[in-house]
């Protein structure tokens, strides 16, 4: 795992993810690396969703891998993606995925499923253009890794580890 810029991120999305663009921005970038290449990528930003966003929840607005990543390389991301987000202080991050696919690497990541979202026209408006989206008109599911209550025990349980915190 290394760090990786946004804009690095973005480039690597826009090349290799197989139905979306990458997103305009993000909160931060991480890369997962094999034999010193860049093999995967994942983009944590605001959630979407305005119901969401109370400063401390994130979400995984991206993950892309490259053709000859291993696999599990996608479950490695959202793991860690899920450390760092603790790691800055988030409670709760969440993520979508089409209702087509199956979600194993949210689940090997320990992920939780946690709604299904009907199709819906898209985020195109009037008085906000956005263009059509890659996949408006598609059912979704969100997933989610913790709670949103932010206690020492919660932030111990979503960052995977069994060792005491820091007071």
């Amino acid at each position: 795992m290394e760090p990786c810029t946004i804009q690095r991120a973005r480039e690597i999305v826009r090349e290799y993810h197989r139905h979306n663009r990458p997103p305009l921005g993000g909160l931060f970038a991480l890369s997962a690396v094999l034999d010193g290449r860049v093999i995967g990528v994942a983009i944590v930003g605001r959630p979407c969703a305005r119901a969401l966003q109370d400063g401390y929840k994130a979400e995984v607005t991206r993950t892309c891998t490259l053709p000859n990543a291993p696999k599990g390389t996608v479950s490695f991301l959202y793991a860690a993606c899920r450390r760092a987000a603790i790691a800055l202080g988030y409670r709760k991050l969440y993520t979508y995925t089409l209702q087509s696919e199956s979600g194993a690497s949210l689940r090997g990541a320990g992920w939780k499923r946690e709604a299904e979202l009907k199709a819906r026209k898209g985020w195109d408006a009037p008085s906000r253009h956005r263009g059509p989206g890659t996949v408006d008109g598609v059912a979704k599911v969100r997933w989610s890794t913790g709670s949103g209550e932010g206690s020492a025990d919660e932030a111990r349980l979503i960052a995977g580890g069994t060792e005491a915190l820091p007071e």
